[in-house]
């Protein structure tokens, strides 16, 4: 069982409830930000059977939301998991490939989405050109759809902007390493695997996406824990990881984790990691 706040407790987006740990979308979806082979792995092992496996299974051991892109194929995986009797709430991310967004949010909200957030590239690239007020009016389709609304991005000082600002947002997803420091676009847009050499995994991003997610009253759904696999070398590294995550975040956030249980079972280990993380007493930072 998961201690009182630990990694299956129950968190509120709004009216959608969550847990404490949530299983990411990149892997399905191919993308390691690691390398293009890993990238190929991923591809290969995440056929429509595995992918639910996958919901299955962490279903099985208490998680109670996933993550999934408003694609084409993630769509289908999430009508067939809900077929199947899946019963997680999902939380969805605007595809920015889509040539109507607005569209895609409503797709997200009609297929059952509980909560749905604007894409963290797409956000960080409005704040790079000075057009982050562009989001608004995504952020308010949603809105209207009736769903969670969520903003995401890997800059801190954006979560800072729209808190500041008083933006209607249910909750932020937050990146704790800010890969926009320079420019980019997603490898699901442009399919560049050679982006990722460029891709900065700083430890002071870390520390200072940390210290915001904490002075932030909304909750935030952290991600990149595990630096995009750059902190798996080890069982401890992992552990390490979680710890320092869980430790230095509001008891009513949360972790977005991705899961590749081709070679273990990932999600357990994953949730024992979690479930230990969260019975550490909190950093100095809180």
């Amino acid at each position: 069982m998961s201690p009182a706040g630990g990694p299956t407790s129950l968190i509120s987006l709004g009216r959608c409830e969550v847990s404490r740990l949530i299983v990411g979308h990149n892997p399905p979806c191919g993308n390691s930000h690691l390398n293009e082979q890993l990238n190929e792995e991923m591809a290969a092992y995440f056929t429509t059977a595995n992918v639910l496996a996958l919901y299955g299974r962490a279903e099985e051991l208490g998680l109670r939301a996933l993550v999934i892109r408003g694609d084409y194929r993630m769509l289908e995986w999430l009508e067939l998991y809900r077929r199947g009797g899946g019963r997680m709430n999902i939380i969805g991310q605007t595809a920015s490939e889509m040539h109507d967004v607005f569209a895609n949010i409503r797709i997200l909200a009609a297929a059952g989405a509980a909560a749905v957030y604007h894409h963290g590239t797409a956000t960080d690239e409005f704040w790079q050109q000075g057009r982050i007020d562009d989001c608004l009016p995504y952020l308010k389709c949603m809105r209207d759809c009736g769903v969670a609304v969520g903003l995401a991005t890997h800059i801190p000082e954006v979560i800072e902007h729209a808190q500041a600002r008083g933006w209607d947002v249910d909750f932020y997803l937050a990146s704790l390493y800010n890969i926009s420091r320079v420019p980019r676009e997603s490898l699901l847009v442009t399919g560049d695997a050679g982006a990722y050499a460029r891709e900065p995994y700083l430890e002071e991003d870390r520390r200072r996406m940390l210290t915001v997610i904490l002075a932030t009253p909304k909750p935030v759904l952290a991600f990149k824990v595990l630096a995009a696999g750059r902190l798996c070398g080890s069982p401890d590294t992992v552990r390490s990881a979680f710890v320092d995550a869980y430790s230095s975040i509001k008891p009513t956030d949360g972790v977005i984790v991705g899961l590749f249980p081709k070679h273990f079972d990932q999600v357990q280990a994953d949730l024992e990691h979690a479930t230990h993380a969260c019975r550490q007493p909190p950093s100095a930072g809180r």
